[in-house]
This record gives C-alpha cells, sequence and structure tokens, in this order.
C-alpha cells in the first residue's frame, strides 16, 4: 500500500506537482504524425500534463503544440485558421507560429512592438518513428529522444494507435507490468475466444501455473523482470521477460512477431492517454497482419475516432474504445461462462474494465484515482512495488537537486521484451542465454 501522500505524489503530473516535474524531463508522446500528416491541416485539441495544448502542422511542414488558449480573449485556438505558417484566431486574427510567437495583430494599430509581447507557450516537438513527440520541461534540460527500437523504422513495419484511458496514468501503467493477471483475466476457454496464433505467447500456452514465479532486477533504465510457469511438461516453463523504463515506458512480452510496447502520457489526473505500438523488426507488416491488429483483440482495443469532453469541461481529439464502462464493455455473460473468463472480448477492453471501476481517492470518480492505501499487495505484485519506490526515490532526489539519469541517456532504452518457451528454471541463465536479445540490440 501506499500513504494518501506517497499516493498523491506518485499519481499527480498538473504543473508544479513533483511527479510533473518529473514527466516534463522526458520526451513524450503527443500525437500520431499521421494526425496532422498534411501542411496547413486541422489542428487537434490536446491536454499533456493538464495542460490545455493545440498541435498543428504548418505551412511549411513544421509541427507546433502551443497553448490552446489565444490570450487576447482565452478564445480556443483550435477553432482557427491554419495558413501561412502560422495558427489564426478566428475571433480577431491573432496568428501564432509553432513556437508560440505572436506574428500578427491585425486589429492592433502599430503592433509590431506589442506583438512581442503577446507570445503564448510553445513547446519544442520532434517526430520519430512516425511519433510526434514534445518536450515541456526546462530549455537547458532537454535531452535526447528515447532510444526504443522502433524509432528508427520505416511506417511500414509500425503501427500506432492511440486512445483514451479514464484513469490516472499510474494505473494504466501498473496494469502493464502487472504479470499474474495474464492467467486469469485474458483466459480464454475456447479458440473461438482466443487470441490470433500471432499472440499464442501473450497469453502462454497451456500453463498450469496461476502463481508466476517472478524474479526483477533492478537496471540503470527501471527494471527487467523474469515471469515463469510452469506447462504440463515438467522439463519447460513459459518465461515472460517485461521491460519497464522510467518514467512510463513498458514492453511487453511476446515471441518475436509483434513486438509490442505501451507509453502512459498523463493527460490529467484522472485521464490518461495509451500510445500503443506494435513492430516488426525484419520486415514490413502484411495487410492481413494490420487488419488482425485493427480487429482490437489485443492493443489497440476497438476503437472510433472522435472527441470527448473531459471531467472538467475541456474538449481533446483523440481515438475513443468501442467497449466502454458506459456499456458495460459489452460484457457477454454467456461468454464468460464458457467462452472466456470475463465474457469481454479483447485485451485491453478486459485490462480496462478493471482499471477504470478501481475505487478511487474520496470525491474523485471510480477509476480516477485510485486508493493505494488500501491495497494489500502480495509477492506477485514486486514489479509494480518496485516502480513506485523507483518512481519515489526518483522524486526524492529531484528534491535534493538530481535529476533523473534516465532522461540523459537515451541509449538505455535500447532494449527488448521476450517470451519463449524454455528448459531454463532460474532467470540469471535465461538472461545470460539470451542476452544479446533482451538487453541489448547489438547483434540482433
Amino acid at each position: 500500500m501506499l500513504s494518501p501522500e506517497d499516493n498523491d505524489r506518485l499519481c499527480r503530473t498538473g504543473p508544479g506537482t513533483p511527479m510533473g516535474k518529473l514527466f516534463r524531463l522526458f520526451w513524450l508522446p503527443a500525437m500520431l504524425s499521421s494526425e496532422v500528416r498534411e501542411p496547413d491541416s486541422p489542428p487537434r485539441r490536446l491536454r499533456i500534463l493538464g495542460e490545455d495544448l493545440v498541435g498543428f502542422r504548418d505551412t511549411d511542414g513544421r509541427v507546433g503544440i502551443i497553448d490552446a488558449y489565444c490570450p487576447h480573449k482565452l478564445a480556443q485556438l483550435y477553432w482557427g485558421r491554419n495558413e501561412e505558417c502560422g495558427l489564426r484566431c478566428p475571433y480577431h486574427g491573432w496568428k501564432f507560429d509553432v513556437n508560440g510567437n505572436c506574428i500578427d495583430l491585425p486589429n492592433v494599430e502599430n503592433a509590431e512592438n506589442t506583438k512581442r509581447k503577446m507570445g503564448i507557450t510553445g513547446y519544442p516537438t520532434r517526430e520519430a518513428g512516425w511519433i510526434i513527440w514534445v518536450y515541456m520541461g526546462p530549455p537547458d534540460k532537454m535531452p535526447g529522444l528515447p532510444g526504443l527500437e522502433w524509432t528508427t523504422f520505416p511506417e511500414s513495419q509500425v503501427s500506432h494507435h492511440r486512445w483514451l484511458q479514464r484513469t490516472n496514468w499510474a494505473q494504466g501503467m501498473e496494469g502493464e507490468i502487472d504479470t499474474s493477471h495474464v492467467s486469469f483475466l485474458h483466459r480464454s476457454n475456447s479458440p473461438e475466444h482466443s487470441l490470433p496464433p500471432e499472440f499464442t505467447y501473450y497469453g502462454p500456452p497451456g500453463p498450469v501455473d496461476g502463481s508466476p514465479s517472478i524474479t526483477l532486477k533492478e537496471t540503470n533504465y527501471g527494471f527487467v523482470y523474469g515471469s515463469r510457469r510452469r506447462t504440463l511438461n515438467e522439463n519447460e516453463f513459459v518465461w515472460r521477460v517485461t521491460q519497464w523504463l522510467v518514467p512510463m515506458f513498458c514492453l511487453i512480452p511476446n515471441r518475436g512477431y509483434p513486438r509490442t510496447g505501451r507509453a502512459w502520457v498523463p493527460v490529467d489526473d484522472y485521464n490518461v492517454m495509451t500510445f500503443g505500438t506494435c513492430f516488426n523488426a525484419d520486415r514490413d507488416f502484411t495487410d492481413k497482419e494490420r487488419q488482425i491488429l485493427d480487429a482490437g483483440s489485443f492493443f489497440p482495443p476497438r476503437l472510433q475516432p472522435g472527441s470527448t469532453r473531459l471531467d472538467d469541461g475541456y474538449i481533446i481529439d483523440t481515438w475513443l474504445p468501442v467497449a466502454n464502462a458506459d456499456n458495460d464493455f459489452l460484457i457477454d455473460r454467456e461468454v464468460q461462462k464458457s467462452g472466456n473468463y470475463t465474457g469481454i472480448f479483447g485485451i485491453n477492453e478486459q485490462d480496462r474494465c478493471i482499471q477504470e471501476s478501481l475505487k478511487s481517492i474520496p470525491g474523485v470518480r471510480n477509476g480516477g484515482l485510485v486508493d493505494r492505501s488500501r491495497e494489500r499487495l502480495v509477492s506477485s505484485d514486486v514489479p509494480v512495488i518496485t516502480a513506485r519506490k523507483q518512481l519515489l526515490k526518483l522524486l526524492k532526489d529531484m528534491e535534493n537537486g538530481i535529476d533523473p539519469p534516465q532522461a540523459s541517456r537515451p541509449d538505455l532504452y535500447q532494449v527488448r521484451a521476450m517470451a519463449d518457451v524454455s528448459l531454463h528454471a532460474v532467470f540469471d541463465e535465461l538472461l545470460n542465454e539470451r542476452n544479446d536479445y533482451i538487453m541489448s540490440l547489438a547483434g540482433s
């Protein structure tokens, strides 16, 4: 469990909060490049770390992520005209470039000096791996982009999605690194309700072990852990090797294709944007493979593009899960009897039905910000406990003037997850045998 004070420190990421300051020292996924693929295309409403923002691509192809509001009368720039290298507010014509500089004040006489005083917040952006990244921290501490494997791949080898999850960011991240729930929440009893064959090693085949043996090794980027399950063959074990990378990146085990990972980017204290990536390191995706991914049985869930109103009324543009709390995640009680464990269709939909209904702190809707002071954790929760301890220690270090070293070491993120059947019963032995594959991309 966590004290209410530590729970707040872990979960709240708005401006000025300890965790918000930590997140702002890292480059964060903000949008998919495809959302603003064309110059002068429509802007996108965003909220990141509690800040209302608008993203757009200008006439020259540069991407801006700037304050959502014109400083004149606080009109939303989303309604503006994206033209001639700037976003123009439709109320009085004030215009801002990708850096937030005010470049035109058409309703002000002799406006040259006034323009210089009317700039708004504009954050640095970069594009890598077909993702638009944003840096929201101090300019003098701007690091390199995290060196995740897929960031250098052509678009034909990656599949990106983003969608809103109505929970605090930590709930999504912690669910990702909880391996024991896979044996229950994602269990299926019939082929028609099972994952496609490509994802066999996400849900271990034929395990007889619902209480995996977990060995965790802390690293300079976060940690790697192996969960070992017995199979029907007493001499073989299913190993799932998961990577957790500060502050919220997760690499999820599977056998070769497709390699997957998620980033959990706080929208505000009660919502998180999930960035899901599947990639193939060796070849292009086939059309069939993309169709399987888009069908929603794994990650992403079934999605529809749209806009949605957050708890305080602000609207963002994103993708929204078809199965959600308002329709009980489309649970089918007959399927629950004989098809799968939950009666809910897909892996992420099963995860969200739990995470979006967890008991929250007083005054917050269920799922918004879980009350960790009431938890009773056990040995299978070691990864979650370790992530919390590491993050809280980083906050303490920052208060003592020590920045998180991971932010300035993009190379640390060049690791992989893995799942396989092995004769090794000891994690160190497996790790030594697969070190080049798991812990370093050199030679892979």
